[in-house]
């Protein structure tokens, strides 16, 4: 009811704004001065007032939002490499904010300055190859800066994950995500799609000795912190995406094929609880795809513990198919 009522003000103000020009310019006209449908020095010089008025008014609105919406950014990198994304990010929103405030105050300030007058003509200038050339070399220069070291944070990232690293496998569908651990052997099993059925959500190869110990989680996972952690990605169903915004990773997850991204998280839970002063807080795994009607529902709880803490909570977990009993397990 409130944001109508502000509307119904915004509204009515334009109104009677545009009401008062209009009374304005009839009453210049009853006072012989410009004709109805000629613009006088006067109106030039009110249009360019407004042109100022309006810089100032656009700038700190500009700020305004910066400060207002600020805690709607991304929140602190729990990542190694995601302070290179984040040092990446604001550099170029830096860059992009001084090209933009400079654009908007050279356009308003030369709408204001050089407002029409019948005695003021324009100067004829035709062309210049060293004005040219500054405005080509130097937007030239500044989109390779921001190329090269794009280029060399992505290269960074996207480099062969460590060989201690741990491997773990995340797989999405329609509309959840499963997690899956190596066991003892540190291998994860084969699978195949084909291989699919009830009691084998994904697909994995009974026949492969690998798989028997892997173990499959749902609804929370726990990583170890400062170890690399290689995730690789599969879907089921359509294309997801691995989407962890507190380490700064996505990734696709493809039907058909196997993607994977490599990270390091260098924040514990519980030490994000003491940061943040959020005793509820969790990290958080979401798919960042539009992948159906229930797309909102489909989150994974991670829990980044101590090197000590993992241990305990991985022995914790049920094999996929215990070694002595491969075929019992399968039936049921």
């Amino acid at each position: 009811m409130i944001n109508f009522l502000i509307f119904l003000v915004v509204l009515f103000g334009i109104i009677l704004l545009v009401q008062l020009v209009r009374i304005y310019e009839l009453v210049t006209v009853l006072r012989g001065g410009a004709k109805d449908d000629e613009i006088s020095r006067s109106d030039n010089k009110l249009n360019a007032n407004l042109m100022l008025l309006f810089l100032f008014v656009f700038i700190g609105g500009f700020f305004y939002q910066i400060y207002a919406y600020k805690d709607l950014m991304l929140p602190i990198s729990a990542s190694e490499h995601g302070v290179d994304v984040d040092q990446l990010w604001d550099f170029n929103m830096i860059l992009l904010s001084i090209v933009f405030i400079g654009t908007h105050i050279l356009l308003f300030v030369f709408a204001f300055k050089y407002y029409f007058r019948k005695e003021k003509k324009a100067f004829y200038f035709t062309h210049s190859n060293k004005l040219e050339f500054i405005w080509t070399i130097i937007p030239a220069i500044v989109l390779a800066v921001i190329i090269i070291y794009g280029l060399m944070t992505w290269n960074k990232i996207t480099g062969p994950a460590p060989e201690d690293a741990l491997t773990i496998e995340v797989y999405g569908k329609q509309f959840d995500w499963t997690v899956r651990y190596p066991g003892d052997d540190g291998a994860l099993g084969k699978s195949n799609y084909r291989l699919i059925e009830g009691t084998n959500d994904l697909g994995l190869d009974v026949k492969d000795e690998n798989a028997w110990d892997d173990k499959l989680v749902k609804n929370e996972f726990h990583i170890p912190v400062n170890r690399a952690v290689n995730m690789v990605i599969r879907s089921r169903d359509v294309i997801h995406s691995v989407y962890l915004p507190h380490f700064r990773v996505q990734m696709n997850a493809v039907p058909g094929m196997s993607t994977q991204f490599h990270f390091i998280p260098t924040i514990t839970t519980a030490q994000m609880k003491e940061q943040t002063k959020n005793p509820e807080f969790d990290y958080i795994l979401l798919c960042a795809k539009i992948c159906g009607a229930a797309h909102y529902n489909m989150q994974m709880t991670l829990i980044v513990d101590t090197e000590e803490d993992y241990q305990k909570w991985l022995a914790s977990q049920t094999v996929f198919m215990p070694q002595s009993e491969p075929t019992a397990q399968i039936a049921e």
